[in-house]
């Protein structure tokens, strides 16, 4: 029975994993900005959540849409009066990934002198586990973001085969030239790829926030899930970074049975060296080589 408890937690962790991985894997591959404040938004929609819901007493709902309006936000102004300001002034790619990372920084301080450093968890009835069958325990929330997942990756698949949008966001990140050519707007794409990217995070920011509590500093672990899984899913696929978010989140789980909980994120890292050295490619897409 703990295999299969550890099984579920599992697929709830991977399922969340492969959300955020997707929403960085989105901004990276359509807009090559290497946007290592993807965390610090998690982290953003995880107290924008707390504060509405549990301080504000506004209701699930109306707290889940002010996350997402507080991520999305985030992530367009950071691009716009940022990352685009760099690459109008020809910043290198490490400029822009240092002022990503600086922003990461100053969002962690920002939320540690408002809310402290310590954890600090929304409790719902959705949040607390029931037992299914003996020695099995389920929190309807874990139901809840699983679903949500399929629901968001449907949504994603859709935009990018059946619309316009979706379509001049995939020629993004294929071949930016052919963005001039038909006259559209390169920067204007980015826009969308960072707000969808974003928003991205917020049904597991508010997973987080139900169950395991909110903390400054998780954003770090978020990133590097975030890292890992884009280059263990293939850099510029979704798909890749979405399976490759379920794969560290039933990896880190289910290492419980052997190890201590504090080398669980260590088996993350072991995998992504192990796909560096034999697969460098990823499950789909290309390997980063500058």
């Amino acid at each position: 029975m703990l295999y299969l408890q550890l099984l579920v937690n599992g697929i709830q962790t991977g399922a969340m994993y492969a959300l955020i991985a997707a929403g960085f894997s989105l901004i990276f591959g359509m807009t090559r900005v290497f946007h290592a404040a993807h965390g610090a938004t998690f982290t953003i929609a995880g107290f924008v959540f707390y504060e509405c819901y549990q301080v504000f007493e506004l209701g699930l709902i109306l707290s889940v849409l002010g996350s997402a309006l507080a991520a999305g936000l985030f992530g367009m102004l950071l691009n716009r009066w940022v990352y685009v300001v760099i690459q109008r002034h020809e910043g290198s790619f490490f400029t822009v990934f240092a002022a990503s990372f600086g922003a990461a920084i100053v969002v962690e301080n920002l939320i540690a002198i408002f809310f402290g450093k310590g954890l600090m968890t929304v409790s719902t009835d959705w949040s607390r586990s029931v037992e299914m069958m003996p020695g099995l325990f389920v929190a309807p929330m874990s139901f809840v973001a699983v679903i949500v997942a399929i629901v968001c990756f449907a949504i994603l698949h859709w935009l990018f085969t059946h619309t316009s949008l979706g379509v001049a966001l995939r020629a993004l990140g294929e071949n930016p030239m052919l963005i001039d050519v038909f006259g559209l707007n390169q920067r204007e794409l980015g826009k969308y790829a960072f707000l969808i990217g974003s928003v991205l995070v917020v049904p597991a920011a508010v997973l987080t926030a139900t169950t395991t509590g909110l903390s400054a500093s998780m954003g770090h672990h978020i990133m590097m899930i975030s890292i890992a899984a884009t280059i263990v899913g293939g850099v510029g696929s979704l798909r890749g970074a979405a399976m490759a978010g379920m794969l560290f989140g039933l990896a880190e789980n289910l290492s419980l049975a052997f190890f201590e909980p504090q080398w669980s994120e260590a088996v993350t890292f072991v995998i992504l060296f192990l796909f560096i050295i034999f697969r460098p490619g990823g499950f789909y897409g290309r390997a980063i080589v500058s």
